[in-house]
């Protein structure tokens, strides 16, 4: 639909409830509480949740005015409505999110299928459920949130369940999605702690689903055999030059002729692609990266304990234990002089996109989700709609100031800063990245002024500062992401000296940053500046257009007029815009073709959990497709062969006076070693006291066959995004090359299960404790 009928519908559905709100005014506590079973007993005889929108607002609206102090503006309301309505909606910083959203989970919770509200840190959500929680419990609902202030404090999977069973539950993004990945793994299913994926609300929502939408979460296990060559493949590395044996175009960078050449008389070899030769490509790729796109202070940070600490695109924050797959990490330390830490295999991934696809219901809300509504669409299928403010923005957006070097951006910056700083109007200073807060912040040293840097490291203490950031004299440097989420409120007599003054230094990577930046200023038609500071030095721009082209301009060699400067910095940031969103999807349809494995497995699991048996006929059913497949692979093995695969799969006992004429035919074979599977099975099956057990154990067998080699398969298809996205430099579409390597791929695992299953079974010793409790080891 399009904004205005959205709007339209919206405003209808309010007038509705600003209809009821004398009348639940007029209730008693008890009986404005007491509306939460009604609305409940009303589903429950067939009333639709949509039915129910106007009295269930109006409830909580009045509930909210009672408990919190705060009755929501119409506009509150109003997101509130397009929220339920599974919209995402765009409201201005300021504009109360927090409490907006208290009526569109009531609504969905009084269902009893609960509801979340996922947030971008562990600060907020703790906040909002700490600040929100005493309304909901006032309405009858229990409300936990799933996050802890302490990283080192874990919750156990029984904490986990009491948390998910309330009706409304606070987290952050990765909390959840890690939640929703260690809940798939669980061996039992009293150790499983989620089962209700009903409702979402994804605050700050552009910076969940779309910029952190390619980075996926995974969680590492096994270590994987570690590579020896990072080391001589780094050694390599430092000797090539650009252009000459490497190209670097956008966020790729390839080998050209001349550097394969190198590389193969380096490392004494023939063709570099063959395949006996993976490991020293693999190294050497790996390598290239580190050192041409990896960046550090922009992408990584070594910190005081000498670990590599990787930095969050957008915020800037460090992010601690996160590490990047498929050796980089390690060809990050080898670079930074620092031994390699243990390549870990992925032992379970997901994307935010198919995270939130699981979800009966996703909504979201931000102030600057409107930039990529189409994006979006076609990625979520939702619409996206504009809330108007509650006020009118009275802020001041300047015009943006062009310069083609960063010592005359900075310095102009820096003297606005200054010039606003005089006047006791308080300043807030948005860089890119960390090096730029302590590139300002010694500037401001030098100028003698006392300031903040916020280098979204730890947003509780961010909380604590940007809070402040809006009172007379402050100065605050941060990067684009720091304390997001907490509003900045005026001091006293800020509002006559002009409000929040607002500098932008460097062209961000969207517009959407850029407007978050101007929207920190000026909440709830508040006065406020703002004013951006772009040059041809700025990351963004370098990235994007040729070194040589913008060295002239640069060092002045070669004059360029603003029209044409101007063209060249927002063109610039354009085409980063379209680069990354081309990556986005790129990386959704990769995720698509997870997607439907981990679907296919997590179900089988779950229904094993639940008590789905494999029982004796299915598992020979299951063993005869395994050995007509060895048979096929293998045609007319000898006895030698034969006995060495009964070891191996069946039975750790031959039959010494077994006929030799009976392994002539395929047939005779087949049947031979049918038997010994029957055989086999029928001694394993006495050891159990009832046919219940033996099928509890043959059930545990499958699950464990279906994790381990599922393990092996994200792994490989983590390894596999990698590798074909080099593909697309010879002309191949790499999500093509990836579908097709990933069926095969998929094809191969599940014969792996089927066989290990027969192994599991077969081959495996069981023994039991004094309380009957069953150990198995598996072969």
């Amino acid at each position: 639909m399009s904004q205005r009928a959205n709007i339209r519908k919206i405003n209808y559905l309010l007038k509705k409830v600003n209809m009821l709100a004398d009348r639940m005014k007029a209730l008693s506590d008890d009986e404005l509480k007491g509306l939460t079973p009604k609305f409940r007993e009303r589903l429950e005889n067939g009333e639709k949740l949509d039915a129910l929108l106007p009295e269930a607002f109006a409830a909580m609206r009045e509930a909210d005015r009672r408990v919190l102090g705060k009755f929501p503006y119409d506009v509150q309301v109003m997101g509130g409505i397009g929220l339920h309505l599974g919209m995402l909606c765009e409201m201005n910083t300021g504009e109360g999110k927090t409490l907006t959203a208290t009526m569109p989970l009531y609504l969905n919770s009084i269902s009893g299928k609960g509801s979340i509200l996922v947030t971008t840190n562990s600060y907020l959500a703790l906040r909002d459920c700490e600040e929100m929680g005493p309304v909901y419990r006032f309405m009858g609902l229990t409300v936990a949130c799933a996050v802890t202030e302490h990283e080192d404090e874990k919750l156990t999977n029984a904490q986990k369940k009491k948390i998910y069973d309330c009706d409304i539950v606070y987290t952050t993004n990765s909390s959840l999605g890690f939640d929703y990945l260690f809940n798939n793994l669980v061996k039992s299913v009293e150790d499983r702690f989620m089962n209700r994926y009903n409702y979402v609300i994804v605050d700050e929502a552009d910076a969940v689903l779309l910029d952190a939408a390619q980075m996926p979460l995974i969680i590492a296990g096994s270590p994987r055999v570690q590579s020896n060559m990072y080391k001589s493949a780094d050694f390599f590395v430092r000797t090539l030059k650009e252009e000459e044996d490497y190209i670097k175009e956008e966020n790729k960078v390839w080998l050209t002729e001349k550097g394969i050449e190198r590389a193969e008389k380096f490392f004494r070899i023939g063709s570099l692609y063959d395949e006996k030769w993976f490991e020293i490509n693999r190294a050497v790729n790996l390598s290239l990266k580190a050192h041409v796109l990896l960046i550090a202070g922009k992408d990584y940070v070594v910190n005081d304990k000498g670990e590599v600490v990787l930095l969050d695109a957008g915020s800037g924050r460090m992010m601690p234990g996160v590490k990047l797959k498929g050796g980089i990490h390690q060809a990050i330390e080898v670079k930074e002089g620092i031994n390699p830490s243990q390549e870990t295999r992925s032992v379970a991934s997901v994307t935010y996109p198919n995270l939130f696809s699981i979800f009966d219901k996703l909504a979201g809300m931000s102030g600057t989700i409107s930039d990529t509504k189409d994006e979006i669409r076609s990625i979520y299928g939702l619409d996206t709609v504009v809330i108007p403010t509650n006020n009118p923005v009275i802020r001041k957006d300047m015009h943006d100031e062009y310069y083609t070097n960063k010592e005359e951006q900075f310095a102009d910056a820096i003297n606005e800063a200054l010039t606003a700083h005089d006047t006791g109007q308080p300043v807030l200073i948005v860089v890119g990245t960390m090096k730029e807060t302590e590139y300002v912040s010694d500037r401001l040293i030098k100028a003698k002024v006392p300031h903040n840097v916020l280098n979204a490291n730890n947003a509780f203490w961010e909380a604590a500062i940007i809070k402040e950031a809006g009172i007379k004299g402050a100065v605050t440097v941060a990067t684009s992401m720091a304390g997001r989420g907490t509003d900045i409120k005026l001091g006293p007599g800020v509002k006559d000296l002009g409000g929040l003054h607002v500098i932008g230094i460097g062209r961000m990577a969207n517009v959407r940053l850029e407007r978050q930046a101007r929207g920190r200023a000026g909440r709830q038609g508040d006065p406020g500046f703002s004013r951006f500071f772009v040059s041809l030095e700025d990351e963004v721009v370098i990235n994007a257009l040729p070194d040589d082209e913008l060295e002239k301009f640069i060092t002045g060699k070669k004059r360029i007029g603003k029209r044409a400067l101007m063209n060249m910095i927002d063109g610039a940031q354009k085409l980063t815009e379209e680069n990354a969103e081309t990556t986005r999807k790129r990386y959704a349809d990769y995720d698509k073709i997870l997607k439907k494995q981990r679907l296919l497995i997590y179900s089988t699991r779950n229904n094993l959990l639940d008590g789905a048996h494999v029982n004796e006929d299915m598992f020979l059913s299951i063993a005869k497709e395994v050995i007509k497949k060895y048979l096929k692979e293998n045609k007319k093995p000898d006895r030698r062969e034969i006995n060495r695969y009964i070891l191996d799969n069946i039975s750790y006992q031959l039959d010494d006076d077994a006929k030799e004429s009976m392994f002539k035919h395929e047939k005779m074979i087949y049947a031979y070693l049918i038997d010994k599977v029957r055989s086999n099975l029928e001694s394993k099956k006495q050891m159990f006291e009832s046919e219940e057990r033996f099928n509890e154990f043959i059930r545990r067998s499958t699950l464990t066959s279906i994790d381990n080699e599922w393990v092996e398969e994200v792994d490989y298809l983590g390894q596999l995004q990698n590798a074909v996205t080099g593909r697309s430099t010879a002309q191949r579409n790499p999500v093509f090359e990836y579908q097709n390597d990933a069926l095969e791929s998929y094809r191969r695992m599940e014969d792996n299960v089927y066989k290990n299953i027969m192994r599991n079974v077969l081959l495996s010793t069981v023994t039991f404790d004094v309380s009957g409790k069953m150990n198995v080891t598996y072969p």
